[in-house]
C-alpha cells in the first residue's frame, strides 16, 4: 500500500452512487457494512492513526446501523452478526473506535428492544 493513496471519498461516493441509482435498503446495508470490514481490516493491518479515517470509520458504522435497524426484523440477523464482529474488532485500532462502535451499538440495540 506504500506510496496509494487513500480516499475515503471515493467509497462514499460509490455507496452514494449507489443510493441514487438502486438504493434498496439491503443493499445499501451491504455496502455500508462493507465498508466499515475493509477500512477496519486495513487500519488492522497498517497501524494507521488517522483522526479523519477513524472519524469516517464511525460515521459509516452508525449508518450501518441506522440502516440495518430500518430493515424488517427477519432481515436484521446477518446484518447485526456482521456489525457485531465489527464492534469487537474496535478494540485492534483503539479506544476511541472501541469505545464509540461500543456505543452506537449498545443505543441501537436499545432502541430496537423498546419497539
Amino acid at each position: 500500500m506504500k506510496g496509494q493513496p487513500i480516499s475515503v471519498s471515493k467509497a462514499k461516493k460509490a455507496i452514494g452512487d449507489y443510493k441514487k441509482a438502486i438504493g434498496r435498503p439491503d443493499g445499501m446495508a451491504e455496502l455500508s457494512i462493507f465498508y466499515c470490514e475493509e477500512a477496519l481490516g486495513f487500519l488492522e493491518s497498517c497501524s494507521m492513526d488517522d483522526e479523519k479515517y477513524l472519524a469516517a470509520l464511525i460515521r459509516m458504522y452508525r449508518r450501518s446501523l441506522e440502516i440495518v435497524s430500518s430493515l424488517p426484523p427477519a432481515e436484521r440477523s446477518t446484518y447485526l452478526e456482521r456489525l457485531g464482529r465489527l464492534r469487537s474488532r474496535g478494540s485492534n485500532v483503539g479506544w476511541v473506535v472501541e469505545e464509540e462502535f461500543n456505543s452506537l451499538w449498545y443505543d441501537a440495540v436499545d432502541e430496537q428492544q423498546s419497539e
